[in-house]
């Protein structure tokens, strides 16, 4: 269980990520039937230290808090990507994956955890533009830049802000059960999870169409995702040859017409998955995939899990009974 969650500042931290772990971990919504964490912010530079935007934060709670904390959450910083970090904060994290604890990093967070050894021979991911220099500056480290966060046994790495959310709230729901992740993406205005939500990582939904040549026929393939469908007949719809649609549509949506519509049943299965009792055969057959044995192919090429695995991730060990799955 996630019961006692520390924030770990240091010098330069950014606020607004500061501010995201704070609202997931930190608020009592015990009126609500939520669970409270025992929830408090570290800093690694005395009582007060300064944010990436100028202000000082103060705090009560030095290194010793992390001894006892389930999770250690480091948030973005200034300078990050390039600084040296205490050793003393470097030992305090290593002690608290030693011991049993989680830690997560939030965009470039990733490089104090980096810095610790806490990356070495795992995989793990940071905001897209520092992808690069995470991998050289940790060359153990096996850096995912396409994915939104990467759970890798204790270690949690997210992308961008937006990515901390999906990744702090991956662990409510592992911890709590996705009612209380739901809840508190309700509170937030955010999706609970976006694309997927496997403890192995999250890949990024292909992009949308951005012209209107082929965003007609785009629409009607999403609402039919569960017919038939060939290059031909979707050619014949807008009046193109076959090799000119497909041309067109790689241009305009960054893919072929078989991924983006690979993709898009696939988000279908996950979002039946999660809101229906219908078994995984069924869900095959609304989905275009034909039978559960195809359904679950795709979902583990594609996301890395089972779709039966996928439901239990999200909807708890409550869910319907009798569920098929081929092998």
């Amino acid at each position: 269980m996630l019961k006692n969650v520390a924030v770990l500042l240091v010098d330069e931290v950014n606020p607004f990520e500061l501010g995201v772990l704070c609202e997931v971990f930190g608020l009592d919504r015990s009126e609500e039937g939520l669970p409270v964490q025992d929830f408090a912010v570290v800093s690694a530079g005395g009582p007060s230290l300064r944010t990436h935007a100028g202000f000082t934060i103060s705090t009560p709670h030095g290194l010793e808090r992390l001894e006892e904390a389930d999770l250690v959450a480091v948030p973005a910083g200034g300078g990050y990507v390039e600084r040296e970090f205490p050793e003393e904060v470097l030992e305090a994290l290593r002690r608290a994956v030693a011991r049993g604890a989680r830690v997560l990093s939030v965009c470039s967070g990733a490089f104090v955890l980096g810095a610790a050894g806490l990356l070495d021979g795992r995989r793990c991911t940071t905001h897209w533009r520092h992808a690069d220099e995470l991998a050289r500056r940790f060359p153990g480290a096996c850096v995912e830049p396409d994915v939104l966060y990467v759970d890798d046994g204790p270690v949690i790495t997210s992308a961008g802000t937006a990515a901390g959310i999906d990744a702090a709230l991956h662990l409510v729901r592992q911890a709590h059960g996705p009612a209380v992740a739901n809840a508190i993406a309700r509170r937030m205005v955010v999706p609970p999870h976006r694309d997927g939500g496997q403890a192995q990582y999250i890949e990024r939904p292909l992009p949308r169409n951005r012209c209107d040549t082929v965003g007609e026929t785009l629409a009607w393939m999403e609402g039919n995702l569960g017919q038939e469908m060939t290059v031909e007949q979707l050619a014949a719809q807008t009046h193109m040859s076959p090799r000119t649609f497909a041309r067109r549509f790689q241009q305009e949506t960054g893919t072929t017409p078989y991924r983006w519509l690979l993709r898009q049943r696939v988000l279908l299965a996950q979002h039946l998955l999660e809101t229906s009792d219908a078994t995984v055969d069924t869900i095959a057959g609304r989905t275009g995939f034909g039978n559960a044995a195809a359904l679950r192919h795709q979902f583990v090429r594609v996301l890395g899990t089972t779709p039966n695995t996928y439901r239990r991730t999200f909807r708890g060990p409550e869910g319907p009974d009798g569920l098929t799955e081929a092998a």
